[in-house]
């Protein structure tokens, strides 16, 4: 195999992608390595600290890359960052949708039932994840189809496949999530154009900021009663590391998968393949 072959088939290099999220953990790590195989990378986030924070880290790195701030949940706000990374850009050719995350107060515990969940902790949680997909999609989803071509690929869950407890607001939200992926995907294949792909990345058990109370407990640093059902029930016996995403990810994004849309790629360890026996 040559390294020509590989270009070709992965080839990624200036292609402009603007990632919502960005300032966290996972989407953090994809704006590092989609830079890396020379592409351009907005880096957008409601906290502008974060994105200017990983933005800086990109281009330090010899990257190219520009902080945006902008709100998944505001149109409005959605429309002016596309315009800032065109104006810096003059395209953009790729959307992942990585805005998301969960909260205690939507979260079941001892001390607060499911009967009792408060429904704007609910609302917020389905919001960010799944109306945080769609807006972005809806706005830099009309650049694609004026131009025939483009890639939007979202940010799901493993609690699509098999909800799991505690989090129901998360696990609804992210079965919204992966239900619009193909919806999306059919919709702009055959009302718009079939250069455009939809997919979406369904990660397994990794830490981040707004899961880690649930996985290790704040008081010792060790596994929680749940963080150890979940690395009991991954058959390659630990949490995944934001590396982990990125062969995907850049498979998704690249010529290689031009075959592949309306697909949720599990990156699980092997978490959805084992019934637990």
């Amino acid at each position: 195999m040559t390294e020509e072959y590989l270009q070709e088939m992965f080839d990624l290099e200036g292609k402009v992608v603007a990632a919502t999220g960005g300032g966290g953990v996972l989407v953090g790590e994809m704006s590092r390595g989609l830079a890396k195989a020379g592409a351009r990378v907005a880096v957008l986030d409601i906290v502008e600290e974060a994105a200017q924070e990983m933005a800086d880290e990109v281009n330090s790195a010899g990257g190219e890359a520009v902080a945006v701030k902008m709100d998944v949940l505001d149109k409005a706000s959605t429309e002016a960052a596309l315009e800032t990374v065109q104006d810096r850009f003059g395209r953009v050719d790729i959307l992942i949708n990585g805005a998301g995350g969960n909260k205690k107060e939507a979260t079941t515990a001892p001390d607060l039932s499911f009967f009792d969940l408060p429904q704007d902790a609910v609302r917020w949680v389905f919001d960010l994840n799944f109306i945080g997909t769609l807006i972005p999609s809806q706005v830099f989803g009309r650049v694609m189809a004026a131009e025939d071509k483009g890639i939007i690929l979202n940010v799901s869950s493993m609690n699509a496949f098999r909800p799991l407890t505690k989090i129901p607001a998360y696990s609804a939200a992210k079965a919204a999530v992966s239900n619009f992926t193909q919806w999306l995907a059919v919709h702009v294949a055959q009302e718009y154009s079939p250069h455009i792909r939809v997919n979406a990345l369904a990660p397994g058990f990794f830490l981040t900021a707004q899961n880690r109370f649930l996985l290790i407990d704040e008081q010792t640093d060790e596994l929680t009663p749940r963080g150890k059902t979940i690395i009991d029930h991954t058959p390659m016996g630990r949490f995944g590391d934001p590396g982990d995403l990125l062969g995907t990810v850049l498979w998704l994004l690249s010529p290689a998968s031009a075959f592949v849309t309306g697909v949720v790629v599990p990156i699980d360890g092997g978490f959805s393949a084992f019934s637990g026996v």
